[in-house]
């Protein structure tokens, strides 16, 4: 532990959202609080129940409609690293691909046949896949994150915890909200919600929005002459914004007993992905100018020419790039009321989710790797669940029904990937179906007034079929893989995830809590393989057990709320995707082994004085690998744990600045996120691997980003009230990098980055009626 406490004096004396969550335990120990109302009360469904936040004995963090609205957030994305040892980013190029984070647990590869270790859920409803999964949600009611696995009440995929995000149902009451912004790099928004009244038991609710921003990064003709290899770059712009996205939600409500909510949810993107930058290259490989080898590589394409460790305003292409994605679900959800004895619901959801695009991989106007996807997916499900509370005794039973299917399928007059000037180009295709099945329950009861015990078990069985077609298409068309539809026996998987909890309460507003769970996420084919024998191999489930410790405390009349977690995670059969950059840019899944994954998570959130509200989060993390099998040999000590930063750290001011004694109110509102440097892939620590990656190539500098809001708001109009805000992202305007691509030995060494957002301001007015 006193490493982990000089960690702690290093990280808070250097980083702003550090210092502000030490200035706050500072007050908390001093007694400088308002003497007046306390911290707002926060409902949460993370078990499947409403409970007060406080009250529940999981490590769940949780932002409310008002917290949202303040800071006009309508996507996951804008969440960042929040809650402690959560990280929310986009999948590099991917603007619409999630990548989440959360104990040091992840899925690289946004491929459609691997699983999420993080379960996202919209309304109840499972969004399944990574693709798309980040959409504008115009008016969200509140958004949950529970850390940890959550096996037993959300089932597979749920390894290392989940995201609920919740919208506003209709009220019956007549209610206009709309709100307009305007910023740098030419942003516009217009975002609107209508709530229609009540037509007899029929309520209706509409909502949208639409966005819209010039590119981050001009492309401009290559600035190097005399290049024979290189493509003509678009006059344009990348990573631009080109959104619109809408929702209608009905509820009726035929007596007291039944409750029906209908929503169709519509998201469409077209814009080009974000950029791509040249990086780096390998010592000695054929884009060093140095090496003799650059006869045979660099002399054609001059990628070193082009390489830039500082963010780039300005860049070329050698291609035309886009990315479009059009999401659609439908969700119906009937609710019966048995009186005292339970409540039965019943959630039957359908989504279609299409993905196109076309990447310059290297960033550059060489024609060295341009990469092409177009996908289809499309899931259903059916969940029915029974929640009752009888004397000292609450419960939730349920069963679980899904089946997903998508592919991969280009236009025939597209070439999905072209490589080093056309010398090579893959078509690479599959398809999957997976029909999951499961059975749960759930039950707290009191043993006494303070004491609860707590124990769920879920059994859930899968099965996955797949077909793979990877064709070579020069210098002749060439089938590498053919596996048609039942070529391939159906991968079949199944698993029990228990959990038990133990809650004591020894003062009435400090509770502490003793919790095991087990999750467990999905096993597979690999879809972008090109070898056969590791297709009809498929990779096992991983598993993490799970034990866990927490305090959850409303301290000095509510005005303080301090929250502890500390995890022990025990993975098994750990999926590991490697990125090898091999023919039709493969990668494979390594069962590498065991590890062990621990940490500590802080949360507090303080109401200073009546008009001074802060919130404070730390995270420590400790990953290790017990085992980690490569080419038969275990080199536990010689690998990277990916997107593992070892300390995060947040911090919020909310400061009513003026508050007007009729009317009005002016608030200053800031918000800092730490993280630390970490890994992104498990590369080897030392050396290289047999692809030639070394894990300290792509390597994420840490990084603090600061965003601020001015805000006037509750001001008269007619009857209702108006609100405007000025605001800024990234206000320091770091530089880091991101997230990057390690294309391998087999092309130089070529690596590329992806940097975070620029600077951005803009103004926002808004009216609600």
């Amino acid at each position: 532990m006193i490493g982990f406490g000089q960690g702690i004096g290093r990280g808070f004396g250097q980083h702003p959202a550090c210092a502000a969550a030490t200035i706050l335990l500072y007050l908390t120990s001093s007694g400088a609080f308002a003497e007046d109302e306390g911290l707002a009360e926060v409902v949460v469904t993370a078990q499947k129940r409403a409970q007060n936040l406080q009250e529940v004995p999981i490590a769940v963090s949780a932002v409310s409609n008002a917290w949202l609205e303040q800071r006009s957030i309508t996507s996951i994305e804008q969440l960042g690293s929040l809650a402690p040892n959560v990280s929310i980013e986009r999948g590099g190029s991917f603007t619409t691909v999630s990548l989440i984070a959360i104990r040091g647990t992840t899925t690289l590869n946004p491929s459609l046949t691997w699983e999420p270790a993080v379960g996202l859920y919209f309304d109840g409803v499972y969004m399944g896949k990574s693709q798309a999964a980040l959409f504008d949600i115009a008016d969200i009611d509140r958004i949950e994150i529970l850390r940890g696995p959550q096996g037993t009440l959300y089932g597979r995929n749920t390894l290392a915890g989940a995201i609920n995000i919740i919208s506003k149902k209709p009220s019956g009451a007549f209610g206009v909200s709309a709100q307009a912004s305007y910023g740098n790099f030419n942003y516009r928004q217009l975002k609107s919600s209508v709530d229609l009244p009540a037509i007899g038991p029929l309520s209706i609710k509409l909502s949208g929005q639409i966005s819209r921003r010039d590119g981050f990064v001009d492309l401009v003709p290559n600035p190097v002459a005399g290049v024979p290899l290189a493509g003509v770059s678009p006059d344009s712009e990348v990573q631009d914004l080109n959104s619109r996205s809408g929702m209608v939600q009905l509820r009726f409500e035929p007596g007291d007993a039944l409750t029906i909510d209908y929503s169709f949810d519509y998201s469409d993107i077209d814009q080009t992905p974000a950029f791509t930058q040249a990086w780096s290259y390998y010592s000695g490989g054929i884009f060093d100018p140095t090496s003799p080898a650059y006869a045979f590589g660099g002399a054609f394409f001059p990628f070193d020419r082009y390489v830039s460790r500082e963010r780039l305003e300005k860049a070329s292409y050698d291609t035309d790039v886009f990315e479009r994605s059009k999401v659609w679900g439908h969700s119906l959800t009937a609710a019966f009321d048995l009186g005292a004895l339970a409540e039965l619901k019943s959630t039957t959801a359908y989504r279609d989710v299409q993905l196109h695009n076309h990447l310059d991989l290297d960033g550059t106007p060489l024609q060295l790797a341009d990469s092409s996807l177009f996908s289809d997916y499309r899931f259903f499900s059916q969940e029915l669940q029974l929640t009752g509370k009888r004397d000292r005794l609450n419960y939730v039973i349920g069963l679980y029904y899904s089946n997903d299917s998508g592919k991969t399928q280009p236009p025939d007059e597209n070439t999905p990937q072209v490589f080093f000037g056309g010398a090579a180009a893959f078509d690479p295709r599959y398809s999957f179906d997976t029909e999951t099945s499961a059975a749960y329950g759930q039950a707290d009861y009191e043993l006494t007034d303070r004491l609860t015990l707590t124990g769920g078990l879920r059994y859930t069985r899968e099965k996955k079929g797949i077909t793979r077609l990877l064709r070579s298409l020069v210098p002749t068309p060439v089938t590498v893989i053919e596996v048609g539809e039942g070529d391939v026996p159906d991968a079949k998987y199944s698993n029990v995830t228990p959990t038990v909890v133990l809650s004591y309460q020894p003062l009435e507003d400090v509770m502490l809590y003793a919790k095991y769970a087990r999750g467990f996420k999905s096993g597979g084919f690999n879809g972008e393989t090109s070898s056969l024998d590791e297709l009809l191999d498929p990779y096992d489930a991983e598993t993490v057990d799970s034990y866990e410790l927490g305090l959850k405390s409303r301290l000095l009349d509510n005005r303080l709320q301090l929250n502890i977690a500390a995890f022990w995670d025990e993975h098994d059969d750990m999926q590991l995707s490697v990125f090898t950059g091999r023919n039709a840019l493969e990668s494979f899944v390594l069962n590498a082994g065991r590890a062990r994954i621990r940490g500590l998570e802080f949360e507090a959130e303080a109401k200073l004085h009546e008009s001074l509200i802060a919130q404070a989060s730390f995270a420590y993390l400790d990953p290790k690998y017990k085992e980690f099998i490569d080419a038969g040999e275990n080199v536990a000590d010689n690998r990277a744990f990916s997107h593992a930063p070892k300390y995060q750290a947040s911090a919020s001011l909310d400061w009513t600045a003026w508050r007007g004694s009729s009317q009005g109110r002016l608030n200053l509102i800031a918000d800092a996120r730490f993280m630390d440097d970490h890994y992104i892939y498990p590369y080897p620590l030392r050396g290289v691997d047999l692809a030639g990656h070394n894990a300290g190539n792509t390597r994420a500098p840490s990084r603090t980003v600061i965003d601020a809001r001015l805000v006037l708001s509750e001001m008269a109009v007619g009857e209702g009230t108006w609100q405007m805000s000025l605001w800024g992202r990234n206000l320091l305007d770091e530089k880091k990098p991101f997230t990057f691509i390690d294309f391998g030995s087999s092309f130089g060494g070529l690596t590329t980055a992806n940097f975070i957002d620029p600077r951005t301001f803009g103004l926002s007015v808004g009216v609600r009626f």
